[in-house]
């Protein structure tokens, strides 16, 4: 069991039942959890909602572990990535390294939304 969830090889999670969350206002992004992660699993689909422009505080870029894939589902993003800029509108789709420093920057006030896809890599 994980989160009081049975392990099975289907899951199914529907929109109503997932919760965008924000761990910071000064964040520049909320998430949404777009699987209930399994232990055997070593991806993670998640929506990320970027704050509109005027709005965002954020300037200081992030590390992770994980190797990342995302797609541009609504609007315009800068993805900084390794101290260069990148433009990326609605149908791209970039895969990259989480262990460089990125940020994903707004273009304008309309915010966007970004599939991304956090892949972990067993040792």
């Amino acid at each position: 069991m994980l989160d009081d969830h049975p392990e099975t090889d289907l899951v199914i999670l529907p929109k109503s039942n997932r919760q965008i969350s924000a761990d910071d206002d000064n964040m520049g992004y909320s998430y949404e959890l777009l699987a209930n992660r399994s232990k055997f699993s070593n991806i993670e689909p998640t929506i990320v909602h970027v704050t509109p422009k005027d709005t965002n505080l954020r300037n200081e870029p992030y590390t992770h572990s994980q190797d990342e894939f995302i797609y541009i589902l609504e609007g315009a993003i800068y993805l900084l990535y390794d101290g260069e800029e990148h433009y990326m509108g609605k149908g791209d789709t970039s895969y990259f390294k989480g262990t460089k420093t990125h940020l994903f920057v707004p273009v304008d006030n309309e915010g966007a939304k970004v599939l991304t896809v956090f892949i972990d890599h067993e040792e």
